[in-house]
């Protein structure tokens, strides 16, 4: 499966802010991910972060206006570049770029630039809020640059506030946003389910399964790469859900209760989640007790659970969906698997199900890789298979769906 992520070239300019100290942490990152990296660092921010922990992190020397030589590095770089990212940015150099002020080797660049910017500004809360910062974030926004707002925290000016810089690992999936060779879900709005639920028998013990969620944080992540507009319900499991809105809930009660809420809003509905089947008819207000014997022994005597079935959701919002709606749904099975998932295909009113052998090793719960088929309903469209990491092949799963 082909990663469309490693390989990609990232200009990334450091200006003098405290938050530049998180940037060898942002490099570490990108050369983790397979992608290349040029730095250019301004002399204010040689204060905060070292030239040499750079250069022996990105594995190349650092460019600065003190090394600024003949070979016109500003476009040279640009013309390497895939992306040039600024972070952090402060408001002196916001101010810069917004007039087309080109006084150092960075601010050179961007005027220089003919590849796509993203910006992460990092300042005091009145700073940012600045009638002057908004008004220069306005016009860069209208240039097409893509200034990513800061999140909200403790400054180091020791108040708390919006303008704390992005997190390094927030960072990278911004510059994947920008990056991603598809677009073609901009604008559209994609509801997914992902994880387990939990069926409680009394309040300290529930039925559930070992989904982790990650094929459906997948399916999510890969559609936000593309543009879209992404809620998760999720049960009770955590993933990176930076750029979703993540509803939580815990029984299979309450995911059909968040879907239906939110039916009407998505273009796409994923069914990832491993909804349990089955809850308990009479459920405990109380703990159940071992209980013992007269004698204090412990008692053999085994007591037993009742179950009734759960609400199909993916049957239900088949039944419900709008004509220019797309369900998407899975079927994990350990036997007779293309023969179960067509079943789920035509009962549940799907457009498209993707089925796997969650028995198969390398394939199913808590693995970060998978093999998936693809049956769609309309029989014209081939079936297809995908096999690797599960953010590639969600990747790929959403060239085949899309309308």
């Amino acid at each position: 499966m082909n990663n469309w992520k490693s390989g990609r070239k990232i200009l990334l300019g450091i200006t003098g802010g405290i938050a530049a100290y998180k940037i060898p942490a942002l490099v570490r990152l990108i050369k983790k991910a397979g992608c290349e990296t040029e730095i250019i660092l301004t002399e204010s921010a040689k204060n905060f972060v070292a030239p040499m922990t750079l250069e022996t992190l990105s594995g190349r020397e650092i460019h600065s206006d003190e090394n600024f030589d003949f070979h016109i590095p500003h476009i040279k770089l640009n013309d390497w570049a895939d992306v040039l990212v600024i972070a952090p940015c402060t408001a002196n150099t916001l101010a810069k770029i917004a007039h087309g002020i080109a006084d150092n080797l960075l601010t050179s660049a961007v005027i220089a630039a003919h590849c796509p910017i993203l910006i992460f500004p990092a300042m005091n809360e009145k700073m940012f809020e600045n009638s002057a910062t908004q008004e220069n974030i306005k016009i860069l926004l209208n240039r097409g640059v893509k200034v990513i707002a800061p999140s909200e925290g403790d400054l180091a000016c020791g108040v708390s506030g919006k303008g704390r810089m992005n997190e390094p690992n927030e960072i990278l999936l911004e510059i994947f946003r920008t990056l991603s060779p598809e677009k073609n879900l901009k604008n559209k709005n994609i509801l997914i389910t992902a994880g387990p639920t939990h069926e409680y028998i009394d309040p300290v013990r529930f039925i559930s399964n070992p989904s982790s969620g990650k094929m459906g944080a997948a399916m999510a992540r890969a559609a936000w790469y593309r543009g879209a507009d992404v809620k998760i319900i999720s049960g009770p499991v955590e993933f990176n859900s930076y750029g979703f809105e993540v509803i939580k809930v815990k029984s299979a009660l309450e995911m059909l209760e968040a879907v239906k809420k939110n039916l009407s809003w998505a273009d796409y509905i994923v069914k990832a989640a491993a909804v349990g089947d089955y809850r308990v008819k009479n459920f405990s207000a109380q703990k159940i007790k071992r209980a013992a014997s007269a004698d204090g022994q412990e008692n053999k005597n085994n007591f037993t659970v009742e179950l009734e079935q759960n609400p199909d959701i993916a049957a239900e919002v088949g039944k419900l969906k709008r004509e220019n709606q797309i369900l998407i749904g899975f079927a994990a099975e350990t036997q007779n698997i293309s023969e179960n998932a067509r079943e789920k295909l035509a009962r549940k009113n799907l457009d498209f199900i993707l089925a796997n052998d969650v028995a198969a090793e390398g394939s199913g719960f808590a693995v970060d890789t998978n093999t998936l088929r693809l049956i769609p309903r309309d029989e014209s469209k081939n079936e297809k298979i995908y096999s690797g990491l599960k953010e590639d092949i969600a990747f790929e799963i959403w060239n085949d769906v899309s309308l």
